[in-house]
C-alpha cells in the first residue's frame, strides 16, 4: 500500500497491508527515497493507546508519567517493542585522538568524565551524554526552602556528603587549572568545564547567608536501606545546616578552596561567574576562620562514614587557593599560619590536604622549606619507603579505596615534578602508579576501559535495568554485571597481594566514588601534559 504522509506529502513510504482494524503499524514506516530512515508516527491518546516506542518512566510529583503496559499478545495490545529485554549498553562517541601509546590518556578522561556525569543530583540538562540517568532529588531543599538540589551523589548510594563533594572538585579543579592542555587536546575542555561547573553551582545553593553553609544533604542510615534508581527515590532527604553554633570550619575550607580554584578555571571564560565563585570563597573562608569546629560534631550522621578530626589543612589549603586566585598576600599570610600547624601528610583525601600543600606553597612562593617537605613526603612513598607495595608494584596506603589515595599521590607528584622537584623519579614513579591502575596490574580497574575492567561496581543505579524494569534489592545480589557500563568509574582497587574479586557486594574493594576519580583524573591529566611535552 502507498502513502503520502501529512507531515510531508512528497516522501513516499511504503507500509505493509492489514484488513483487519484498526490498522497498526508494526514499526515507524521506512521512507523508500531515504534508506533507514524513519517517519515519526503521530502521538494520540485515545483507546485503544498503542505506543510506537517503548516508554521511559519518569518520576514527576510522586507519580509515574506513563503506566507500566502489560505483557501480552492478543489483539487489541500490540507491543511495539520487544518485551523484557534490556538494551544493550550505548559505547560512547570518540572525541579524544588516536594514541601512539598503550593507554590513550585522552579516553582515560572522556570517560572519567561520564562518571561524573552519571553522579550527577537534581534536574538534569537535555544534552547530557549519560542517558540512562534522569532527574532525581528535585525536592531537596533547606530549612527555609532553600534550593538545594544539584551537586554529586557521593559513590554508589545517594547521599550528597559535602566534605568528600569538595574534595573532589578541588582535585579535579586542581588538574583543570594546571593542565587545560591536556582537555584541549583530547576534545574535552568544554565537557571538562561542564562538568566542573556542576558541584561549584551546587555550592552557591548551598551557601545562602554568609555564616550558613549545609554540609550534607540526606541521612545515610535510610539511604543505605535503598538499593534503586535515584529517579524513584521517595525518603526523606533531611538536609544538615552549618552555623555559628553549629561550626564545620573543615569542610567550610575546603568548599571555599574549591571555589577559588574554580574562579581561575572559569575568569577567562566567564568573568561574572567567576567574581561569584570568588566572592563565596572569600565568605566562606572567613566563616571558617571566625567559628572553628569539626563539621562530624555539628552533623552526627556523617560521623561515621566521614568523620573529620582537625581544620588546619583544610584552612591552609584554602588560604593558599585565594592567594592564588587574588595574589592577595593576607591569605598566604594565613595559609602559612595554618600550614605550620597543620598534621603531617598521611595520603592525600577527603581528609587530608597536607600532603598537596607543601606542593601549592611552593609553586606560589618557591620558598625551599615547602620543597624539603615535599621530598620528605615522597622519601616515604616512593619504593624504599615506609608505604607497603604489593608484589605487582602498587603503593599500598589503605585496605579501604587504596586506589584513590595512590592515584591523588600520583598527582601530586607530577605537579611537584613539573616544579624540578625530583622531575625524573616522581614522574616515573606516578606513570607506573597510574599504569597499575589502568592495566600494568594484569587488570583494569577502571570501568569501561582496558583489559577486564570490573563490571559489577557497587554502584545502585547502574546495577538497575532501565524501565519499565523495577530495581530493588534483587539487583544488587545478581551475579550477572551491572546492567549499565559505568563508563571512568575507578573501583576500590585490589588487596595487599594485588587479590581482586569483582563482587557488587564488596564495596571495600569495588565501590566507586567521586573522591576516588578527583586525584585519579588529574593525574591522568598531568601524565597527558607530559606526553604532548615530549611529541
Amino acid at each position: 500500500m502507498l502513502i503520502r504522509p501529512l507531515i510531508n506529502p512528497n516522501i513516499t513510504i511504503y507500509v505493509p497491508e492489514h484488513s483487519f482494524w484498526p490498522w497498526v503499524p508494526l514499526a515507524a514506516p521506512k521512507n523508500s527515497s531515504q534508506g533507514s530512515d524513519h517517519i515519526q508516527l503521530p502521538a494520540h491518546n485515545f483507546w485503544p493507546w498503542i505506543p510506537v516506542e517503548e516508554p521511559e518512566f519518569k518520576k514527576q510529583n510522586g507519580s509515574k508519567e506513563f503506566f507500566e503496559l502489560p505483557t501480552h499478545n492478543f489483539w487489541p495490545f500490540i507491543p511495539l517493542y520487544e518485551a523484557n529485554k534490556t538494551e544493550p549498553p550505548k559505547i560512547p562517541k570518540k572525541p579524544w585522538p588516536p594514541s601512539v601509546n598503550r593507554y590513550n590518556y585522552g579516553e582515560v578522561l572522556y570517560k572519567s568524565i561520564l562518571f561524573f556525569e552519571v553522579q550527577r543530583s537534581g534536574w538534569l540538562p537535555d544534552n547530557r551524554k549519560v542517558k540512562w540517568r534522569g532527574h532525581s532529588a528535585l525536592e531537596d531543599q533547606g530549612d527555609n526552602g532553600e534550593d538545594l538540589s544539584g551537586g554529586w551523589y557521593d559513590s554508589g548510594d545517594y547521599i550528597k556528603f559535602g566534605l568528600p563533594m569538595a574534595s573532589a572538585s578541588s582535585m579535579l579543579l586542581w588538574g583543570l587549572v594546571e593542565y587545560p592542555d591536556a582537555y584541549r587536546s583530547s576534545g574535552i575542555l568544554e565537557d571538562m568545564r561542564d562538568c566542573v561547573r556542576w558541584p561549584l553551582d551546587y555550592f552557591i545553593k548551598a551557601h545562602p547567608e554568609k555564616y550558613v553553609f549545609y554540609g550534607q544533604v540526606g541521612d545515610p542510615y535510610i539511604d543505605h536501606t535503598y538499593w534503586g534508581r535515584p529517579e524513584d527515590m521517595d525518603m526523606d532527604r533531611p538536609a544538615f545546616k552549618l552555623t555559628p553554633d553549629l561550626p564545620g570550619s573543615d569542610v567550610i575550607a575546603e568548599t571555599a578552596a574549591s571555589m577559588a580554584a574554580g574562579y581561575l578555571v572559569f575568569v577567562d571564560v566567564d568573568p561574572p561567574y567567576a567574581k561569584r565563585l570568588l566572592q563565596h570563597a572569600q565568605e566562606l573562608f572567613e566563616f571558617a576562620e571566625n567559628y572553628r569546629g569539626p563539621y562530624s560534631n555539628s552533623i552526627e550522621s556523617a560521623a561515621e562514614f566521614y568523620a573529620s578530626s582537625n581544620d588546619e589543612d583544610e584552612l591552609a589549603w584554602a588560604a593558599a587557593w585565594l592567594y592564588r586566585a587574588t595574589d592577595n598576600r593576607h591569605y598566604l599570610r594565613r595559609a602559612e599560619h595554618w600550614y605550620g600547624r597543620a598534621p603531617d601528610c598521611w595520603a592525600q583525601s577527603w581528609a587530608d590536604k597536607s600532603c598537596g600543600l607543601p606542593v601549592l606553597l611552593y609553586k606560589l612562593t618557591k620558598d625551599r622549606k615547602y620543597k624539603h617537605d615535599i621530598e620528605k613526603i615522597f622519601y616515604d612513598w616512593l619504593p624504599g619507603g615506609s608505604i607497603h607495595y604489593t608484589p605487582k608494584g602498587l603503593a599500598y596506603k589503605d585496605d579501604w579505596g587504596t586506589l584513590r589515595y595512590t592515584a591523588n599521590m600520583a598527582f601530586i607528584s607530577l605537579v611537584a615534578a613539573d616544579l624540578n622537584v625530583e622531575s625524573k623519579s616522581y614522574r616515573q614513579w606516578a606513570k607506573r602508579q597510574i599504569h597499575y591502575m589502568l592495566g600494568d596490574g594484569g587488570r583494569s580497574y577502571v570501568i569501561g576501559y582496558g583489559h577486564d575492567p570490573p563490571t559489577r561496581p557497587h554502584h545502585a543505579s547502574s546495577s538497575c535495568r532501565p524501565p519499565p524494569y523495577d530495581c530493588s534489592w534483587s539487583d544488587y545480589t545478581k551475579t550477572g554485571p551491572n546492567a549499565h557500563t559505568l563508563y571512568g568509574a575507578l573501583v576500590g582497587g585490589p588487596g595487599r597481594n594485588d587479590e581482586y574479586e569483582d563482587e557488587r557486594d564488596d564495596y571495600i574493594h569495588n565501590e566507586v566514588g567521586c573522591d576516588y576519580n578527583g586525584g585519579f583524573q588529574s593525574a591522568v591529566a598531568a601524565l597527558k601534559h607530559v606526553e604532548l611535552q615530549l611529541s
